[in-house]
């Protein structure tokens, strides 16, 4: 309004009389207008939004349109990702309950030191479950935690000692590990099975365990289950079993080791960050 009567009337009469600032004013008519964000900038927004399954704040945006050769901020990542009306999905997460019996149980010898200098120095495992039409379906990881990355992993309608072994050597037929690598989980009764514990021993493996109760002595694993229910399976689970092990299959091979943006990994994807070691 001001703007327009400007030719007819002083400013500051104006101002006063609506008691606007002229300073306030001044900025806002010298402000330069906003420039709409290129088509393919936009369209860049979107393909990360859906590859990522809507999961991407603007901080994993911007570092992800930066891999693309984009120099954007965080903050224009989130006036890009409001112009393109994208929101990020929160999904609902779970919580696996363990099931109680003997143990053999190991000390902790991690005690939270989640970094090594390298990787096969330090695996971590666990179970959770998910949901589907059929039933109850289970998956164990093995987690490298130099990188974060998935180097084993097994599915299964049981959340018995064979799943973990099958993720254990799938891990090792990959990895080829030296002697002396430790392996970290809780004192879930899959881990502390003598089968489980033998097979540790036969290859070598020094074993470690949570306290008992405790998630945070094993919360990078914790983190990992946490993304793959809040950033990729619907609330509503899966049609079927098989289903399901595709699915989060796909997340596991495919987006998290090799294309998700994970802040532990100096902001690379798991597979990209032990790359940058040779």
């Amino acid at each position: 309004m001001i703007h327009s009567l400007k030719k007819a009337w002083p400013v500051s009469v104006m101002c006063e009389l609506l008691k606007v600032p002229r300073s306030s004013y001044y900025a806002v008519s010298t402000r330069p207008a906003r420039v709409a964000a290129a088509p393919a900038l936009l369209k860049a927004v979107r393909e990360i939004h859906g590859e990522s399954r809507a999961s991407y704040g603007s901080r994993r945006m911007a570092q992800a349109l930066q891999q693309r050769g984009h120099a954007i901020g965080r903050y224009r990542a989130r006036s890009l990702m409001r112009e393109a009306q994208l929101a990020v999905a929160r999904r609902r997460t779970h919580r696996y309950r363990k099931t109680d019996g003997e143990a053999l149980v190991a000390p902790n010898l991690l005690e939270r030191r989640f970094e090594p200098s390298s990787i096969n120095q330090v695996w971590a495992g666990d179970i959770t479950y998910v949901r589907t039409l059929q039933g109850w379906s289970y998956l164990a990881i093995v987690m490298d935690l130099y990188s974060r990355r998935i180097v084993g992993w097994a599915f299964a309608q049981l959340p018995d000692t064979v799943l973990v072994i099958r993720a254990l050597q799938q891990a090792r037929e990959h990895r080829r590990p030296p002697p002396g690598l430790m392996f970290h989980s809780d004192q879930g009764c899959q881990y502390t099975s003598a089968h489980f514990v033998n097979e540790l021993k036969a290859n070598g493996i020094i074993q470690s365990m949570s306290r008992k109760g405790n998630c945070w002595d094993n919360a990078p694993v914790e983190r990992f289950f946490r993304s793959l229910k809040s950033e990729w399976i619907d609330d509503k689970g899966y049609p079927d079993h098989a289903y399901a092990e595709r699915d989060i299959g796909a997340y596991i091979d495919d987006f998290y080791n090799y294309r998700r943006i994970h802040s532990a990994a100096d902001g690379l994807p798991p597979a990209r960050c032990e790359a940058a070691l040779f």
